[in-house]
């Protein structure tokens, strides 16, 4: 395949993380203010509403689950820096490959597969919250669980193809930095 084939592959999964995860982040701001009315409904008027406390643990879901690829993306995950920064370019690159074939594409696949009879049950019932008045949905959270895996799969692709291209010389690691929040 050609390097202007693959870096387009590359450049449309990353503008999927990208508008995905600034999408999401737009929903740290919501879970803060909902936070705050459940507290101000709570402590200063002495109501309690099981819904709005239960969008929180929603959100905070979406954020985590969905906010990972991007993540991934701008390369934020957890790594041991001390030995991988001082390395060279091609050396972080089969780093870079070996760890998302054998960690993250195969993690994430297994995720996908062992929590897709699990979200199908879920669907099948449209499973809604064990409390009395709360979010009748609990389906769609649990759709969360095979979104996550799908889009850590496809950045894991486009991963993979950039550090590809890093070792063929026909691009560079912190291309993918480029567009920080």
């Amino acid at each position: 395949m050609s390097s202007l084939r693959l870096m387009g592959i590359v450049q449309r999964i990353d503008r999927l993380s990208e508008l995905t995860g600034r999408a999401i982040s737009w929903l740290t701001l919501l879970m803060v203010l909902i936070t705050f009315t459940v507290v101000v409904l709570r402590y200063l008027f002495n109501v309690g509403w099981i819904a709005l406390q239960e969008s929180v643990i929603y959100l905070h879901s979406w954020v985590f689950l969905l906010g990972a690829a991007y993540t991934l993306k701008h390369d934020g995950h957890v790594r041991v820096d001390i030995f991988y920064r001082p390395m060279p370019e091609r050396r972080k690159a089969l780093i870079n490959i070996a760890g998302t074939s054998l960690l993250l594409l195969p993690v994430s696949v297994f995720m996908f597969w062992i929590a897709w009879d699990y979200v199908a049950n879920s669907w099948a019932i449209l499973e809604g919250s064990q409390e009395a008045g709360g979010i009748e949905a609990r389906f769609v959270l649990k759709t969360t669980l095979l979104v996550m895996p799908a889009l850590m799969i496809l950045q894991g692709i486009a991963e993979l193809l950039r550090n590809l291209l890093v070792l063929r010389g026909q691009a560079h690691l912190e291309e993918n930095q480029e567009t920080e929040l």
